[in-house]
């Protein structure tokens, strides 16, 4: 039967076989650290050259230069934690070091993942920035075209305000209104109004066509611009056209603005009642001119009802919200990586990741270590040893006798060896002392 060895010999045999582990990965983690460091110093230099507006040779000595320091700092500050974190035992020393690690990370992500999730995905997310754009010029736009066909409706308005006048100077014609029939004082009244209600119906009828037109240019501009945000090439270049057309469209979204004929119904439905021009009463007798003086004053009454109809319609219309005021702003890949990160978790996170990686390595060996501690803990040195060092050992004690000099005592015979080339052992007499 096999024996089951002893708790601490376990322990023993379990943290010999760590060590053996720890000493074999040990030859391999300077090559992956130097790797990822390298790895990120890379996507470092792609991040910053996007930065740099020139493209000269001290721009790209400069994103070299920084490149390779963000390498080197990552490789040394991850190696010197991978030697002193695993060595340290006190609490005190731990939480030091932790500290330090968290606040090295900080400075990390700050010096080199940010830049490497512009390179990741900076050209995508300056593409998302160019397809937010668009949605917002398209809401600004589809706005200005509601309220300037809120302002365009408003010429139902007046062609029924107008044709209300029309009828009554038809009565008045008749005789209906102030009981004299033909084309006296009370029609040319009316039909003074009714005339300047048509001008503004057909001022407004007249803006139909260029308010049709600038929409469907600004419609045109906006399908260019949402293919420029999927074109193949170089975002840069894409950019540059994207806000040639972004001002284009801001011309027409303006137009169409100044196209609203609501502030001009407005200050028609204001002026309609304030400027009568009162004729001069033609009836024959007092009777029939005080008969024309109340017919004009009643008309007066409806055309200043009629006049606030209007206007408040007019008011309703210029109350309407005009829609946001949109800007395209030029963004650079990094600005644009930080400001849609939401939309770029997964380059985020391979951004930190191939900074912040060996962090994991730091605190398995951390562990590793504290259970080589413990398994060695209580143990004897020489319990400790190995066949291979207690050979090393021996070897090296032989080597020491060797070296060392035989002194050999003066006035005492010196032992040669036996004749026959054997020693007799020495056996005690029984009975005599020790």
């Amino acid at each position: 039967m096999t024996e089951t060895p002893a708790p601490n010999e376990a322990g023993l045999r379990s943290a010999r076989e760590l060590e053996t582990h720890v000493g074999w990965l040990e030859s391999i983690t300077g090559t992956a650290l130097g790797v990822l460091s390298v790895a990120s110093g890379i996507y470092t230099y792609l991040g910053v050259s996007s930065l740099l507006d020139e493209s000269g040779a001290l721009s790209v000595f400069a994103a070299i230069a920084y490149s390779v320091a963000v390498s080197v700092g990552i490789f040394v500050f991850w190696s010197y934690l991978m030697r002193l974190m695993p060595a340290v035992r006190t609490r005190q020393a731990r939480m030091g070091l932790l500290g330090a690690m968290g606040l090295g990370s900080l400075a990390i992500v700050a010096m080199s993942s940010w830049l490497n999730a512009a390179a990741l995905a900076g050209s995508a997310a300056v593409e998302q920035h160019l397809a937010r754009t668009v949605q917002d010029y398209q809401q600004s736009l589809e706005r200005a075209h509601e309220v300037t066909l809120s302002a365009q409706a408003l010429g139902r308005d007046v062609a029924r305000t107008r044709q209300s006048f029309e009828d009554l100077s038809e009565q008045e014609a008749a005789g209906s209104l102030s009981g004299l029939a033909g084309r006296g004082a009370v029609f040319r009244v009316l039909r003074q109004k009714s005339e300047e209600l048509a001008a503004l119906e057909r001022l407004i009828a007249s803006q139909d066509v260029p308010v049709a037109e600038a929409f469907a240019e600004g419609n045109a501009i906006l399908s260019r611009m949402r293919a420029l945000t999927v074109e193949r090439g170089p975002v840069e270049a894409r950019s540059v056209a994207f806000s040639e057309a972004a001002v284009e469209l801001q011309g027409r979204i303006t137009q169409l603005r100044q196209l609203s004929v609501a502030p001009l119904v407005d200050r028609a439905a204001a002026d309609l009642a304030a400027s009568v021009v009162l004729p001069e009463l033609d009836g024959a007798t007092e009777a029939t001119r005080s008969d024309q003086a109340a017919t004009i004053t009643s008309v007066l009454d409806v055309l200043a009802a009629r006049a606030a109809t209007l206007e408040r319609a007019a008011e309703e219309v210029l109350a309407e919200a005009p829609g946001t005021e949109v800007t395209y702003t030029p963004i650079s890949s990094a600005d644009a990586v930080i400001l849609y990160a939401r939309n770029f978790v997964p380059s985020w996170a391979g951004a930190i990741a191939i900074d912040l990686l060996p962090a994991v390595l730091v605190l398995i060996l951390m562990v590793t270590q504290a259970a080589i501690r413990q398994g060695r803990e209580g143990r004897r040195v020489e319990d400790s040893l190995t066949l291979a060092e207690l050979r090393a050992a021996v070897t090296a004690l032989r080597e020491v006798e060797e070296t060392m000099p035989q002194a050999e005592p003066q006035g005492e015979p010196k032992i040669g060896p036996h004749p026959a080339g054997k020693v007799k052992p020495f056996t005690p007499q029984s009975g005599s002392g020790a």
